[in-house]
């Protein structure tokens, strides 16, 4: 947080716009949405109620079932099943750790045939890095199922120069705690449906009607973002590129020291487009490094870093067991090997040191 944020909060604080309207939401859907290349933009109270509302306007229904990547925060399904439909889900591919094409495409073909198309796919951009979209989209334009990016953790990233979060039907970004910019809580939808994202904002605010008394003809939610908060994402914002331009030189750090080091690989960076970093991630092959990635996560959190695995794969979680899957094991083995270092804005060269060495001198 600094002056922007600061300045901006106050200026919120004192205009008394403290309910979830009021002129600093109204600026901060105009300004994300122009950074990420999108017409229409509506701020919401988190990215899980921007995917919710997402799955709504495309009409999921019980019943239905939803393609979703399995590599990714649980939100991501749980937005399904709020629905009262069914994810499916497919497992990543090695070059990217996103959804894999191929797998996507056998998926629909398969359902196609059985006339069982999904209702929508939810495509996450794992760790700040765009999925590969130019087969993914092809493949859902030829069955005409509509697709929903979850780019809670890839604002600012590209592919093929093209922003993160243009490229389905909907895009869905979080200001949680942890994300490169953030309003302590929040979400934007994005899409090129001016319509629809007007719904999305009846739909957010208790889907009340006009006119003086409160009338509802359809069941609503309390999702939208405050104008305090709104300030904040303003003032973060602004922000954005120098964020990225650290979470990189982070990166780059880590894999300077590290990349070379038998039994450490990060995750790839794909050719086709720039990543946030949001997460610096790699795996341990332990047979070759001779420790294995919970060995250097308990030497870490000994020396009060923190340190996480990746995200547990959707298909093995026991809310969704059952659910049916498309592949797993990429991402099983992802997971199995894997560890997310810190990666934030703030770290400095002090900090990378003391978890470089504390990796290092991880017995192996």
């Amino acid at each position: 947080m600094g002056d922007h944020e600061r300045r901006l909060l106050l200026d919120a604080f004192d205009s008394n716009w403290i309910a979830p309207l009021g002129p600093h939401v109204d600026a901060f859907e105009q300004e994300l949405a122009s950074r990420v290349g999108m017409p229409h933009a509506a701020a919401v109270s988190s990215g899980t109620a921007a995917l919710h509302l997402a799955l709504r306007l495309l009409g999921v229904s019980p019943g239905d079932d939803v393609l979703v990547s399995t590599l990714t925060f649980v939100a991501s399904a749980n937005a399904v099943a709020y629905q009262g439909a069914r994810p499916v889900f497919i497992d990543s591919d090695t070059s990217t750790w996103n959804m894999d094409p191929r797998l996507l495409a056998e998926e629909l073909e398969e359902r196609a045939a059985r006339n069982r198309l999904p209702k929508a796919v939810v495509v996450v951009d794992l760790y700040g890095q765009c999925a590969d979209y130019d087969p993914i989209l092809e493949a859902c334009a030829r069955f005409a199922v509509p697709v929903v990016e979850d780019a809670a953790e890839s604002l600012g990233a590209t592919y093929r120069g093209s922003k993160a979060g243009s490229f389905g039907t909907f895009g869905v970004f979080s200001f949680n705690g942890n994300k490169i910019i953030t309003t302590s809580g929040g979400g934007m939808l994005v899409s090129r449906d001016a319509d629809a994202i007007a719904q999305a904002r009846f739909l957010s605010t208790q889907a009340r009607d006009a006119g003086p008394d409160h009338t509802h003809r359809e069941v609503g939610y309390n999702y939208r973002l405050s104008n305090l908060l709104a300030a904040v994402g303003r003032g973060q914002l602004r922000h954005l590129d120098e964020r990225l331009q650290r979470r990189q030189d982070v990166n780059r750090s880590y894999r300077k020291r590290l990349a070379d080091v038998p039994g450490i690989e990060f995750m790839p960076k794909a050719d086709f487009g720039e990543p946030t970093f949001w997460f610096t991630a790699m795996t341990i092959e332990p047979d070759v490094f001779g420790a294995t990635n919970h060995d250097i996560r308990r030497r870490l959190e000994a020396a009060d870093i923190e340190s996480r695995p990746p995200w547990k794969p959707l298909h093995t979680q026991p809310a969704y067991a059952g659910c049916p899957a498309r592949g797993g094991r990429v991402a099983e083995d992802i997971y199995n090997r894997g560890l997310c270092l810190p990666s934030g804005s703030s770290l400095t060269a002090d900090d990378l040191d003391r978890v470089i060495d504390t990796v290092l001198a991880t017995p192996h």
